[in-house]
């Protein structure tokens, strides 16, 4: 897909084929991509869903054997759904979008216990951390 980056990593274990043949699997063709890279041997790996829920299994059992093997300290892989424990890009935009008005409309001065409650309901603060 053009979004991709023309680069990205793959752990030397994972044949190209197998890439190939795989990147049918997951939604828009989203390959595995290794993002990011800390020197203790972390890395942060970003993967679409995998459509077949059949071969989902194999399919994420595979890379993240690849990714095990490619790991300096071959610790074993973290996985989370980002889907379920982060906001969308509508819950983000409507508490930026609270946060202007609180900071427009509400004074300061009123009390800063009712302005703190309602920065905290806007949820801007919990989704930046």
């Amino acid at each position: 897909p053009p979004s991709l980056p023309e680069y990205f990593v793959v752990p030397s274990s994972l044949a190209d084929q197998d890439l190939k043949l795989y990147s049918y699997s997951f939604i828009g063709r989203r390959m595995p991509l290794w993002s990011w890279n800390h020197p203790n041997g972390s890395a942060l790996v970003r993967m679409a869903n995998i459509k077949d829920v059949l071969q989902q299994r194999r399919i994420d059992q595979r890379i993240c054997n690849a990714i095990t093997r490619s790991h300096p300290l071959r610790s074993d892989v973290y996985k989370s759904d980002l889907d379920k424990c982060l906001p969308n890009i509508q819950e983000i935009q409507a508490a930026h979008t609270k946060l202007k008005q609180l900071c427009v409309n509400e004074p300061f001065e009123e009390t800063e216990e009712k302005w703190l409650s309602s920065l905290e309901n806007t949820r801007w603060l919990e989704y930046i951390r």
